[in-house]
C-alpha cells in the first residue's frame, strides 16, 4: 500500500511539473534554449578542436617520411584549406567575444612559417638590373588528350615561352609524337633558335615519346640525368655557364599521384553517390594511390637531394614537384637552398589549377651564392599549371 502512494505521490508531482512548464512558457522556452546553447557549443567546440588537430598533423609532414606512416602527408595536401577553416572559427570565436578563438590562433601561429610558403604580403622591389631569368612550366602534354579545342595549345605555349624570352627554360610533361631529335629542334626554332638544349624522353608507345627538357641561351657544358626506378618521373641537371660562373640547373617532375580516370570521376561526384559499398572502394583505391604517390616522392627527393648536395656549382632546383611546401618532399629538397616566391614573391602562391584544389606544387629553388630580386606567377590557362618566372643574379 504504502508503494502506491509513492508511486501516485510520483505521478501527481510530473503532471503539475509538466502543467506548470507549459502554463509559464517563458520557463520553458529558458530552458528548451539553454539546451539548444549548450548543444551547438559542444557541437562547434567539437569541430573548431578537430579542425586545429588536423592542422596540427599536417604541421609533422615535413618531418615524417611517408614509407613511415603516409597520414599526415595526407593533412599537409590539405593544408591551406585547413588553416583557411581554422581562420574561419578563429573569427567567428572571436567575433562572440569568446575565448576559444585562442584554440585555432595558437595553432595557427605555431606553424606561421607554412603560412608563409603560401601567400607573401610585401610587394618585391623589382629591381631587375643585371639579372638571368629562369622559367619553369608543367606544359600538360600540351593538352594533346584534352579535345580539339586545346588542338592548337602547343603553338600558344610556344608561342608565350617566346615572348617571355627567358634566358633558361624548364619544361615538364613534352609530348612527343614522330622522331624526338626532329621535335627538339622544331621547339628550338619556334622560340627563336638561340637555344642550347637538353632533353630527356621516355618511350611511350610507337613514335610517342614523354619528357623533360631544360633549355637555355647560355652554353651548357654538362648534361646528366636521374633515374627514378619504378617510375615514368623524370629529373635532369645541366651545367651551363652564365658568363664566368656555372651554374647546375636541376629540372624536375617527380611523381605524380596518378589517379585513374574513374577515380578522378569519383572525387567531383563523390557527393551524388549512393553505393555504400562502391563508395568504401573508391576511397580505398584512392587512398592507395595517393599513399603510393607520397612515398615515390619522397624517395625521388632524396635521390635529386644527394645530386644537388654533390654539386661543386651553385644550383637552382626547379619544376613541377607534385607537393605542396607542407610536405617531406618539399622540405627534404628544399633543405639549405631559399624558395624564389618565398624571398621575392607577391599575392597567393598557386601554380596548380587543374581538377584538383588548386595548390602550389611548382617551385624555383636556389643556391645562396646568387640572389632573386622577383618572382612571378603567368596567369594563363594553357595547361593546368601556370608558368612560373623567377630573376636571378650572383651576389656581390
Amino acid at each position: 500500500m504504502g508503494a502506491f502512494v509513492n508511486a501516485l505521490s510520483r505521478l501527481i508531482k510530473n503532471h503539475w511539473l509538466h502543467i506548470y512548464l507549459f502554463r509559464n512558457t517563458d520557463n520553458f522556452a529558458t530552458i528548451s534554449q539553454n539546451t539548444l546553447k549548450k548543444f551547438f557549443y559542444r557541437t562547434f567546440l567539437g569541430i573548431n578542436v578537430l579542425f586545429a588537430l588536423a592542422l596540427i598533423i599536417s604541421y609533422m609532414s615535413v618531418h615524417i617520411n611517408p614509407a613511415i606512416i603516409a597520414l599526415p602527408a595526407l593533412f599537409g595536401l590539405a593544408y591551406p584549406y585547413l588553416l583557411l577553416v581554422n581562420i574561419i572559427l578563429a573569427i567567428i570565436w572571436a567575433v562572440a567575444l569568446k575565448w576559444e578563438a585562442l584554440i585555432s590562433v595558437v595553432v595557427i601561429a605555431a606553424g606561421f612559417t607554412h603560412f608563409s610558403n603560401y601567400l607573401k604580403i610585401q610587394k618585391p622591389s623589382g629591381d631587375k638590373t643585371g639579372t638571368f631569368q629562369v622559367q619553369s612550366y608543367n606544359v600538360r602534354l600540351f593538352n594533346y588528350f584534352e579535345g580539339r579545342k586545346n588542338s592548337n595549345s602547343e603553338q600558344r605555349i610556344l608561342e608565350l615561352l617566346k615572348n617571355q624570352k627567358a634566358d633558361i627554360i624548364c619544361l615538364q610533361e613534352l609530348y612527343i609524337m614522330g622522331d624526338p631529335e626532329q621535335k627538339e629542334q622544331e621547339i628550338i626554332s619556334a622560340l627563336g633558335g638561340n637555344y642550347y638544349s637538353h632533353f630527356k624522353v621516355i618511350r611511350t608507345g610507337i613514335n610517342r615519346y614523354y619528357g623533360i627538357a631544360t633549355l637555355s641561351k647560355f652554353p651548357m657544358i654538362g648534361k646528366e640525368d636521374i633515374v627514378h626506378e619504378k617510375s615514368s618521373s623524370l629529373s635532369i641537371y645541366t651545367d651551363i655557364l652564365a658568363g664566368n660562373d656555372t651554374i647546375r640547373v636541376f629540372n624536375n617532375h617527380l611523381q605524380s599521384f596518378r589517379l585513374h580516370r574513374m577515380e578522378r570521376t569519383f572525387i567531383n561526384e563523390i557527393v551524388e553517390t549512393s553505393d555504400d559499398k562502391e563508395t568504401i572502394n573508391e576511397i580505398i583505391s584512392i587512398s592507395s594511390s595517393l599513399r603510393k604517390g607520397f612515398v615515390k616522392r619522397a624517395a625521388q627527393a632524396q635521390a635529386v637531394k644527394a645530386r644537388i648536395n654533390k654539386s661543386p656549382y651553385p644550383v637552382i632546383v626547379a619544376g613541377d614537384f607534385n607537393d605542396t611546401p607542407v610536405s617531406y618532399s618539399y622540405r627534404r629538397i628544399r633543405k639549405g637552398l631559399n624558395d624564389a616566391f618565398v624571398s621575392s614573391g607577391y599575392g597567393a602562391g598557386f601554380t596548380y589549377r587543374g581538377n584538383y584544389p588548386p595548390n602550389r606544387i611548382d617551385y624555383i629553388l636556389y643556391d645562396n651564392a646568387i640572389e632573386c630580386r622577383q618572382f612571378d606567377i603567368v596567369k594563363v590557362k594553357y595547361s593546368d599549371h601556370y608558368p612560373i618566372v623567377a630573376y636571378f643574379r650572383k651576389k656581390n
